[in-house]
């Protein structure tokens, strides 16, 4: 579906929707996005590119001179974490979207960076056809091992974990690069000096966070990274959770509290009835 048509269906749809995004999902509802539109760009479209890819699992802008998407957006649910999870594969493939000069995963061979999700394979594990689109390599960035499988990973299990904890978040994820980068594919696909990961707690009241992770080995707790989404917004140049109304937007995306996402969920009131209480 072209960027034009997403627009369109998305600006109808936002009219529609405004207000029930902005007062926060109740917990106990079910969601469901507007007719047409994929559920993972329903707050918004963080920028026009190259190419926009709605799969199951994300939906992605895709950029043919950085060989990579320069975002990644998608919902994780309670429910989607705790289902039973899928075999991860690790059958990384060319994306069949793309017709000319696709990045292959042998262009990764001996450079020293491993193929590293955006969309995490462990966010898409819920079912074997969003597990399959993660490994599409328009899904990844190159990442240096100290990176992936340390603190991006550590990042990455801790998001879901804060699903399971909010019930429903809305994540936007990519790389960040400079004026210069150093290359791969015989210099045709630029290295992100760092990542960025933003969050939208759907659930009422809502709240966001944003994080900018470089890409390198790190030690330092998750905290040291996180920042407000007007940073990372500065720096991506992205503009994220557009379909919010404009007042929340810029009150969520000017602060954040990362003691407030650690905390635990509030206990569940349950009410007793006793046989003296009965009439």
């Amino acid at each position: 579906m072209s960027f034009l048509k997403l627009s369109i269906i998305f600006l109808l749809a936002a009219l529609f929707f405004r207000n029930l995004l902005s007062a926060g999902i109740p917990e106990n509802e079910p969601f469901s996005p507007p007719p047409g539109l994929p559920e993972h760009l329903v707050f918004g479209i963080p920028s026009e590119s190259d190419l926009i890819l709605s799969r199951r699992g994300f939906s992605l802008g895709y950029s043919k001179k950085r060989k990579q998407a320069l975002w990644v957006s998608y919902i994780l649910t309670a429910e989607q974490c705790s289902e039973k999870k899928v075999r991860r594969k690790n059958t990384f493939k060319v994306d069949p979207a793309l017709r000319y000069d696709p990045v292959h995963p042998k262009d990764y061979k001996g450079s020293g960076f491993d193929k590293g999700h955006l969309a995490p394979a462990g966010d898409m594990a819920y079912s074997v056809e969003s597990m399959k689109n993660s490994f599409y390599m328009t899904n990844i960035s190159p990442q240096l091992p100290g990176c992936n499988r340390g603190i991006w990973k550590r990042l990455e299990t801790q998001v879901r974990r804060w699903a399971e904890k909010e019930r429903r978040l809305s994540i936007v994820t990519g790389p960040l690069f400079k004026k210069r980068n150093k290359r791969i594919k015989e210099g045709k696909v630029p290295v992100p000096y760092a990542f960025y990961k933003v969050l939208l707690d759907m659930t009422s009241p809502m709240k966001m966070i944003g994080f900018v992770i470089p890409n390198q080995t790190s030690k330092k707790n998750l905290s040291a990274f996180a920042v407000t989404v007007d940073h990372v917004e500065e720096v991506t140049g992205l503009d994220f959770f557009s379909g919010l109304e404009d007042s929340l937007e810029d009150k969520l995306e000017s602060s954040f509290s990362f003691d407030l996402w650690q905390q635990p969920p509030a206990p569940v009131s349950i009410q007793h009835t006793y046989l003296s209480d009965l009439p």
